[in-house]
């Protein structure tokens, strides 16, 4: 068995890795500069200190009857203590000191001429020793001669080299506070990162609703996106439950109709068929309807001109099978020519709602009536005879599962699908005192196509 370790992939080493190359490389390149011109400026420094005894060469030259640098020949005795060469125009050896030939240091001129393009400083090695040269070029009747003085170089090189260590050291040191400083940046600036992942684990065990809003700006986009997905969603989801919990009390009452059908004696079985068959149709309808809803909400079911009254007509029926021991009265004032704004499915949730909570809490009258207030708005009244609705839960029985008689049976979601209905459709819904003694629900819709 072969066992292989495959490292994970991480931002922060990415950063962190990316980062100390790029403080490396600028940190060893500034160091190298620095070294680099300290070297040239201690050069400089050694050169003008040869400069400002460039009288006394010439002196020495002159004690020997020699015009400096251009007559000088190799054997003549030019008494100096320095180590000196003499070239021509093509870095010829013309003259070595007496003190250069006594260190074996031969061939200086053309040495020099292999290095003579590179930047300073300018070292010449013999037998393992190096050298410092200094160059001094002088044109004679269009000759140009070169003077050569050489330096030993082991002092200047040993204060280079410690210079060097130095500056090194010092870098060392700086790259160290650096990579704290990046540890402690990429940690620092890691942290929100790690926040989101700990309130996203809270949002998958259902302990938070929602991100927080105190992210770095860098963030905050991303998690105003997170929480608006998030809103979508819980939408989504309540949209869906209501949607279910609305089929489900849609169907309710259909199913009690058909169970008030096949129960009633004086309906024959064709009668009886024709009846069932109609109910199961409407279920059928009602469930396209709020499967539809669920999936666009109900902002985005299409508007349409629908006539209430054979709905309505046909409600009553079913709903007089279901209360048949009331003897309910339902009186219907609707015209033939008067439409509402709504699909077919609205209208059987809305006067399906409507005239189910009536029958429930009417003695025995029910009245419904739609009129056209103005060429702008439609008017829906359904009244009973029932106790009425008191003051203090008129507001609330709209909300879901709130019930005005918590003795009776129901979910309390029927006027909350009502309002949530007429709410989309931009309009509004009343309740008031009947005239015949019960709650009147009055609602208010207008006759455009037009959505809120």
């Amino acid at each position: 068995m072969r066992l292989t370790v495959r490292p994970q992939k991480r931002l922060l080493t990415r950063m962190f890795v990316t980062s100390l190359c790029i403080i490396t490389l600028v940190g060893f390149g500034l160091a190298w500069l620095i070294n680099l011109l300290h070297a040239q400026n201690r050069y400089s420094q050694t050169t003008s200190a040869l400069i400002a005894k460039l009288p006394i060469i010439a002196a020495e030259f002159r004690e020997n009857n020699l015009i400096p640098i251009t007559q000088a020949r190799e054997g003549d005795d030019v008494d100096t203590q320095y180590i000196m060469a003499t070239c021509n125009s093509h870095y010829e050896s013309l003259w070595r000191s007496d003190y250069a030939m006594s260190l074996n240091l031969n061939k200086i001129c053309e040495q020099y001429q292999s290095i003579k393009d590179d930047l300073p400083p300018f070292y010449l090695s013999f037998s393992n020793q190096s050298y410092l040269a200094y160059l001094l070029s002088i044109d004679v009747e269009a000759d140009m001669y070169h003077l050569l003085i050489l330096q030993d170089a082991s002092a200047l090189k040993a204060e280079l080299s410690q210079f060097n260590r130095l500056t090194y050291f010092r870098l060392a040191i700086v790259l160290l506070i650096a990579l704290l400083l990046l540890i402690s940046a990429a940690y620092w600036g890691m942290r929100p990162l790690a926040q989101l992942q700990q309130e996203l684990t809270l949002l998958q065990r259902g302990q938070k609703n929602s991100l927080s809003q105190d992210y770095p700006v860098e963030l905050q986009g991303i998690t105003k996106a997170l929480n608006q997905l998030l809103n979508q969603s819980d939408a989504r989801q309540t949209r869906y439950q209501n949607a279910m919990n609305d089929l489900a009390h849609s169907l309710k009452t259909r199913l009690a109709a058909s169970i008030a059908i096949i129960d009633d004696p004086n309906i024959n079985p064709q009668q009886q068929n024709t009846k069932i068959l109609e109910q199961i149709n409407d279920m059928d309808h009602l469930v396209k309807y709020q499967l539809k809803r669920a999936m666009l909400g109900q902002q985005g079911l299409h508007l349409q001109q629908t006539q209430p009254l054979p709905i309505v007509k046909s409600l009553t029926q079913m709903l007089e099978k279901i209360y048949q021991h009331k003897n309910i009265n339902i009186l219907i004032n609707i015209t033939d020519d008067i439409e509402l704004p709504l699909s077919k499915g609205d209208i059987m949730e809305l006067f399906g709602n409507l005239l189910e909570n009536a029958c429930r809490f009417c003695i025995n009258q029910i009245s419904v009536k739609v009129q056209r207030v103005n060429d702008n708005q439609i008017q829906i009244c359904v009244e009973d005879d029932g106790p009425g609705i008191a003051d203090d839960i008129k507001q609330k029985i709209i909300q879901r599962g709130i019930r005005a008689d918590t003795q009776s049976p129901g979910q309390g979601i029927g006027l909350a699908v009502c309002h949530e209905l007429i709410s989309s459709y931009g309009g509004t819904m009343a309740i008031n005192t009947s005239s015949l003694g019960g709650a009147a629900f009055v609602i208010q819709l207008p006759a455009s196509h037009h959505k809120s």
